[in-house]
């Protein structure tokens, strides 16, 4: 058996179990115990675990993982790796770092991180349905009221659906409260539940706010806490796309796998 240290962290209530891999004594094609140290009963208890890795082009790499093992990309997690990073001694206060989909750039302001995203150009109508894939997949749809939705029970029908079943999808259920504020319940394919916030999911809400009428700066209401999405948009999409919000060392400890 290993002893591990790990550190927990969350970002409105989004949490991960971070891990420092830089020495690589972490076994990461070891799923099995990924998936067991995510555990809430029987391990730690996580929405995915995160790996700080050495890079030769970036500051660091962050490796994620869902609690089912799977792979994405993670704003809330990379937001919180960001933290966990400096905590680290690995940057100060701005960085460029690798994650599953390419290169970020982040900074730290008054315990605020703010993630720059990629460019999103593309996105598919479905009836009154969007489908836009801000480094993960993300069905969004316009209700009248989340707290009157099911997000597990209706996420469900359209994660395994005919379209989506094989590889997943997010599913976000967003209320307008006003111009530019919209209330968020998501279902995130690899932890197959709802979790408190999402931040790839926050990123696709604002842009399909935007695609509905002009705004460039959408508050984002989650369940764990309150998100700002920042963008620029252009006749070709979205750029200088921005995930803002706070990442927060919970506790540190060892655990025997």
């Amino acid at each position: 058996m290993a002893l591990i240290e790990f550190y927990k962290y969350q970002g409105t209530g989004n949490d991960f179990v971070m891990i420092d891999n830089r020495k690589l004594t972490f076994d990461k094609q070891n799923l099995k115990t990924v998936a067991k140290l995510c555990d809430r009963r029987f391990g730690i208890g996580a929405d995915g675990l995160i790996l700080i890795e050495t890079s030769t082009s970036a500051d660091f790499e962050m490796v994620y993982f869902n609690s089912d093992g799977s792979q994405s990309l993670c704003g809330n997690g990379s937001r919180c790796a960001v933290m966990f990073a400096r905590f680290l001694g690995i940057i100060n206060n701005e960085t460029t770092f690798l994650a599953i989909d390419g290169e970020h750039y982040a900074k730290i302001e008054d315990q605020i991180v703010h993630l720059k995203m990629h460019d999103v150009s593309d996105y598919e109508l479905i009836g009154t349905d969007y489908l836009i894939d801000t480094g993960s997949p993300h069905y969004i749809r316009f209700v009248e009221d989340t707290d009157r939705i099911d997000p597990v029970v209706e996420g469900r029908k359209v994660r395994y659906s005919d379209r989506f079943s094989e590889k997943g999808v997010n599913v976000n259920f967003l209320q307008q409260v006003n111009n530019n504020t919209l209330k968020i319940r998501t279902y995130e394919r690899g932890v197959e539940n709802e979790t408190l916030s999402c931040g790839t999911g926050c990123t696709a809400a604002a842009l399909s706010l935007a695609l509905k009428q002009p705004v460039n700066s959408v508050n984002l209401l989650a369940m764990g806490g309150q998100l700002n999405v920042s963008f620029n948009r252009h006749d070709s999409g979205f750029t200088d796309i921005f995930l803002s919000g706070p990442a927060q060392h919970v506790f540190r400890g060892q655990i025997q796998v």
